[in-house]
């Protein structure tokens, strides 16, 4: 019951995360609203370890810091751009993609050998978002949704680049929790130099609905949603517990049906259902082969 309510609560955190982002374009320039959610969240996090007695510093802070850049900054910029250029369940089904980048990337930093299936998998997805913007992509060329793939992609390779940083992490010791925490912080002063460089205005928002996102996504989307992964990871492993990494663009794509209009289209409905297809073969376990007996 417990792995279930882990597994059902990253999958609805995670798929509804994307609309808040949504919510939160417009008001207030893109850097600082990220710099706000880290900030917060950066907070939030440091006060609940040192409540729990679990606060402590990183034995080393380079790969911190890069997970920093990864994770919690620099391609949460990239996923808000492509969210303000369309709908947001279309970024998480991008991002969902991040476990076929995870094997490649495993093979550059870790030696780890590409399956075929990760092949298969991979070719398997990228039909299914080709199908999935195939209208926007030869029937009214929407160049702003184009731009918006373009960002959601880079934003993706980022996070893979983060997860290899998360590993990097725990083979010197830092547990996720530690790392997540201090590293959030870590990004929220990255996020905020670069505002400061770039002339961001510092907005204080004053709309409901964007103080409500915010918050969600600090709290909830962040702390909370990296806190039962990372849970579920414990007791499931991570193979199992990569499936709600198939299931949330689903949830994300609901929610934009619902909130942003998003209009389905049979190339649409069966470029989603090869993306999770894609999923499903990356994680699938096959059954041993058994020797047979002469």
């Amino acid at each position: 019951m417990i792995n279930f309510l882990l597994f059902a609560a990253t999958v609805l955190i995670w798929g509804t995360t994307w609309i808040a982002i949504a919510w939160q374009i417009g008001p207030v320039d893109v850097i600082i609203s990220v710099f706000y959610r880290f900030a917060l969240a950066c907070i939030v996090f440091l006060i609940g370890l040192a409540l729990l007695g679990r606060l402590k510093l990183p034995t080393q802070w380079r790969f911190v810091i890069l997970q920093a850049l990864c994770l919690f900054s620099v391609n949460f910029l990239c996923f808000y751009h492509a969210t303000s250029l369309m709908p947001s369940g279309l970024v998480s089904v991008i991002f969902s993609l991040a476990t076929i980048f995870n094997a490649i990337n495993a093979r550059i930093f870790f030696g780890e050998k590409v399956r075929p299936r990760t092949v298969v998998a991979g070719i398997i997805g990228a039909t299914g978002l080709l199908l999935l913007f195939w209208r926007d992509l030869t029937v009214t060329f929407d160049i702003a949704v184009i731009q918006g793939v373009g960002w959601a992609t880079v934003g993706t390779v980022l996070f893979s680049l983060g997860n290899m940083m998360s590993r990097k992490n725990n083979l010197h010791g830092v547990t996720p929790v530690i790392a997540n925490a201090w590293g959030m912080g870590i990004g929220a002063l990255v996020l905020l130099t670069i505002a400061v460089f770039t002339g961001a205005t510092f907005t204080l928002p004053s709309s409901l609905i964007y103080i409500g996102a915010l918050i969600y996504l600090a709290v909830i989307g962040s702390v909370i949603g990296f806190s039962t992964y990372l849970l579920m990871v414990a007791r499931l492993g991570s193979d199992r517990a990569a499936y709600a990494t198939v299931l949330f663009p689903v949830v994300a794509l609901f929610m934009s049906t619902i909130f942003e209009g998003y209009e389905w289209h049979d190339t649409a409905v069966l470029g989603l259902a090869l993306t999770i297809t894609g999923n499903l073969v990356m994680f699938a376990r096959w059954p041993a082969k058994r020797a047979v007996a002469l």
